[in-house]
């Protein structure tokens, strides 16, 4: 089997009120991605404005260095979630099968209450963009049942990380 290749990866937590200290959801993708064997290359916590994180967003997407970026928080539906909004006009391609694919996995943990993650995955300038709700349990779910495959590059049939073959 061929060595897995190494991704360059930002975690973004969108929220209001959290800091480095309580960001559980952000701890747990950091944690996740170094023990696939993946790069942290940043980590931050941007505010819920859809205009910051279009900013912090496409300073990543220009970074040629960033190959991944997991957001948490944002993507409910509350008033002052707009992270869907701020991600949407920036992707070249999105990438419709994650939400669904996450919706679908939810919904055997949560029930209907899966309808309400605005889960969505797109690329942009070559970045893999995965936006994910804000709790432990649904990074954690998001993580184990989609992402650990698809940006492994060894994962058969397909997956993301193959993009970046060297």
């Amino acid at each position: 089997m061929s060595e897995a290749v190494s991704l360059r990866c930002v975690v973004l937590t969108i929220n209001n009120r959290r800091t480095a200290a309580e960001d559980d959801a952000g701890d747990l993708l950091v944690q996740r991605l170094q023990d696939a064997g993946h790069q942290l290359l940043r980590r931050a916590i941007v505010s819920e404005n859809m205009y910051q994180v279009r900013r912090v967003l496409s300073d990543c997407i220009a970074d040629d260095e960033v190959q991944v970026v997991l957001t948490s928080g944002g993507t409910g539906f509350a008033a002052k979630n707009a992270v869907p909004e701020a991600v949407l006009p920036l992707l070249d391609q999105e990438v419709p099968g994650f939400g669904e694919l996450f919706r679908q996995l939810s919904f055997a943990d949560i029930g209907s209450s899966a309808l309400q993650a605005r889960t969505m995955a797109g690329i942009a300038n070559n970045t893999l963009i995965f936006c994910l709700p804000g709790s432990p349990g649904a990074c954690a779910l998001a993580w184990d049942g989609i992402l650990a495959e698809q940006l492994d590059s060894r994962h058969k049939p397909c997956n993301f990380a193959s993009r970046f073959r060297t």
